[in-house]
């Protein structure tokens, strides 16, 4: 019997300025208006039904760049109201998590007049007792895990991500106190494919030789487990925008988060920028369909798991 091959095309969406280094809402224009159409009409070539996770603030910003996604077909999720480092959701109490996903939730319904069921953190920032606070805000999938992933130490919240390391790394049902563990609640974790190394946009771009090895590591063991790939890229890897500085905010509080989450970050980041970045994708894609692979949504994935 042929094993299942699920591949999850997943999307964050926000203001975050690769180029410049830091959010600006001017970078959501170039989203909108380069990023958003460069992708769905890539979608469009392979026939990709994707997830797309939006920010509360771009949402508002430009609803457009939701409903382009939403009228083609895509799932519609949250990422939450904001990308600001100091409002990750690993550093909010219960209350203030509570309240962002129930505001990010209600503008996104608002504009698609549909439910949102998914999500995931900015920089897939979360802490273990998150499914209770998803169940609460009428959540049913996550996707802020990154199962063995091993290059936390160049982001932010990287104490937190070692959890990653002991993830299961099939899709699973997680405990209702802890996002890291299979157990029985009713929140499907939908881990970001990695082996070591992220399977994501961001490492198809500075290193596309060794994400295809990654890929290749990745696919025998679908061919050997089934399990699903989940690749996570952002609309803002294909804009050519404008450069207005060449300094480097500073967003961390201590010297070596600085230098490993902020320098050589945003150094190896601004690799392949724009439209460079879409025959490395076009690749990855063809991959997919070339092998067999049926693209799906996290909604669609969550009610074929739940049957």
């Amino acid at each position: 019997m042929k094993t299942e091959r699920i591949c999850l095309i997943t999307n964050d969406v926000e203001t975050t300025s690769i180029l410049n280094h830091k959010l600006r809402d001017k970078t959501g224009e170039y989203v909108l208006n380069q990023g958003m159409p460069r992708l769905l009409d890539l979608y469009d070539k392979y026939g990709v039904k994707a997830t797309f996770f939006y920010t509360g603030h771009i949402a508002k910003l430009y609803p457009d760049v939701v409903r382009i996604a939403y009228e083609r077909g895509h799932e519609v999720g949250s990422h939450g109201l904001t990308h600001e480092v100091s409002k990750a959701f690993d550093v909010l109490s219960p209350e203030e998590q509570l309240s962002h996903l129930r505001q990010s939730k209600q503008i996104l319904e608002d504009i698609i007049g549909e439910e949102v069921v998914s999500f995931r953190a900015p920089a897939a920032r979360v802490d273990e007792r998150f499914p209770l606070i998803m169940r609460e805000a009428g959540f049913k999938v996550d996707s802020s895990v990154s199962s063995q992933r091993l290059d936390m130490m160049f982001s932010f919240g990287a104490l937190k991500k070692l959890h990653w390391i002991t993830a299961p790394r099939k899709a699973y049902f997680t405990k209702e106190d802890n996002i890291f563990k299979r157990g029985g609640s009713e929140i499907l974790e939908v881990p970001i494919s990695a082996m070591g190394f992220p399977y994501i946009g961001t490492f198809m771009r500075i290193a596309p030789a060794l994400n295809r090895c990654t890929r290749q590591v990745l696919y025998w063991e679908t061919l050997c487990n089934g399990r699903q790939f989940v690749f996570l890229t952002h609309p803002n890897e294909f804009i050519d925008e404008d450069q207005e500085t060449t300094e480097i905010e500073r967003r961390a509080k201590n010297y070596i988060s600085y230098l490993l989450g902020d320098v050589i970050r945003h150094r190896l980041k601004v690799k392949n920028l724009g439209a460079k970045a879409l025959p490395l994708y076009d690749r990855e894609l063809e991959f997919f369909q070339r092998k067999d692979f049926e693209f799906v949504t996290c909604k669609e994935y969550y009610k074929r798991i739940k049957k």
